[in-house]
């Protein structure tokens, strides 16, 4: 089990994608959950609303990033423009970046 301290972020890509990939965000979150992680998951913002302007989706994003320890990015996030910005964040944050396939599984 991890240490419940370990906030991760969950980073990939939703623009474009069918339910905005949400089942994606929502199975990392359960999974990483599961093995102790306390998980930020831009899906829930909002409680799920997907009304929103794209701004105000980047702005809570990027507030959930200030609080992590490390970011899980999820498949696709290398054709993401989201992602890159959450990237470039994290890196001036100092955070770590991991692949979901590679953490604790």
């Amino acid at each position: 089990m991890v240490d419940r301290r370990i906030t991760v972020y969950l980073s990939g890509p939703m623009t474009g994608k069918p339910a905005f990939n949400y089942p994606a965000f929502h199975a990392a979150a359960r999974h990483l959950r599961g093995k102790g992680y306390f998980v930020l998951n831009p899906a829930e913002s909002f409680d799920g609303d997907t009304s929103r302007r794209r701004e105000d989706y980047m702005r809570k994003d990027i507030e959930m990033l200030l609080q992590a320890d490390i970011v899980a990015l999820l498949p696709g996030w290398e054709r993401s423009r989201g992602v890159a910005v959450e990237i470039a964040v994290a890196t001036e944050l100092g955070l770590t970046l991991h692949p979901l396939e590679e953490m604790a599984f």
